[in-house]
């Protein structure tokens, strides 16, 4: 944690992200950031830092500002809510949206959980 210039407490949430997706957000192609609501990302506010790594390599960082937070029950609400270009995945089919989704977190998850979709700034 470290402090603004108001003295107040900044969170700064510490992520894992695949290289594609990775580069997609440092090209300013993909804004929007999807994961489980589980216990960690229930803590994330708008106006919090998150420093994604970049996976597996873990030889690289950067930070972006969490400028919004939406919430679905399901990976196909949510896409259904938000446009692909969002994601950096223009063209891509629901099907293979969700599927690709689903090799990261599972349906049980995504019940047990639902999901959050973080609009960041770079």
């Amino acid at each position: 944690m470290s402090k603004n210039k108001l003295g107040v407490n900044k969170i700064v949430h510490k992520m894992g992200l695949y290289g594609e997706y990775f580069k997609a957000i440092k090209e300013g192609k993909k804004t929007v950031e999807v994961r489980l609501y589980d216990e960690n990302r229930r803590k994330i506010k708008v106006g919090d830092t998150i420093q994604f790594i970049r996976v597996p390599e873990q030889n690289e960082t950067l930070k972006v500002q969490v400028k919004d937070l939406r919430k679905y029950n399901t990976f196909e609400e949510m896409y259904e809510n938000i446009p692909f270009q969002d994601f950096a995945c223009e063209g891509w089919s629901m099907k293979v949206m969700v599927e690709g989704t689903y090799e990261i977190y599972t349906p049980e998850q995504e019940k047990q959980w639902g999901t959050l979709a973080f609009t960041i700034k770079y």
